[in-house]
């Protein structure tokens, strides 16, 4: 028998609601709530009771990749809702003493090799950077904004025209994980329908 769809069921933990509404998928939880358009004309959602059905056609790799892709980004808005993101960043120098501040929704470097104008780096979303001494924290609900934020950081210490191996300045993750330490949360996923 040949299979004409492939279908993926998630399972909603407790304490998250789900809506899908077409390609529009929205999840509660926690007094928040997270909202995202997953558009494909190869994917449809079902929603049924506790879990969401993904289903996709024709079946092929690309379909597949397709569905544990919008997967994927399903558990992290759960993930992100119940227990948060958090990157710790590191500030390191070996020539010139740099610091750091928020302004407005801009992370200043100074200093950086000795600039005399500040290097900035834009704050994505609603994440939240915490600056104490020479560590960096980077926390929010939404993986997108955290990781990109951490990123922008980490581009505007960028060192370009120098001897890398020599040159070790500049501001790097040190640690990725989840605002409450120590936190896992097991979304399951089910090969086919229930």
């Amino acid at each position: 028998m040949v299979e004409k769809e492939i279908a993926i069921t998630v399972k909603i933990p407790e304490g998250v609601e789900v809506n899908a509404q077409g390609h529009v998928v929205t999840i509660k939880a926690n007094g928040e709530e997270h909202t995202r358009e997953f558009k494909s004309h190869r994917l449809n959602i079902e929603q049924k009771n506790d879990s969401l059905v993904l289903i996709g056609s024709p079946v092929n790799k690309q379909t597949r990749a397709l569905l544990m892709t919008v997967v994927a980004h399903i558990k992290n808005m759960i993930t992100g809702l119940k227990l948060g993101y958090k990157y710790d960043m590191k500030i390191t120098y070996s020539h010139f003493p740099m610091t750091a501040e928020v302004k407005d929704r801009i992370v200043q470097v100074n200093n950086f090799l000795g600039e005399k104008h500040p290097r900035t780096a834009n704050i994505v979303g609603n994440s939240v950077v915490a600056i104490k001494g020479q560590d960096i924290s980077v926390s929010g609900k939404k993986l997108e904004e955290v990781s990109q934020t951490a990123a922008n950081v980490e581009l505007a210490t960028k060192v370009k025209g120098k001897d890398i191996r020599r040159y070790t300045d500049g501001i790097f993750v040190v640690k990725k994980g989840h605002i409450e330490d120590g936190a896992e949360l097991n979304v399951e996923i089910i090969r086919g329908r229930e």
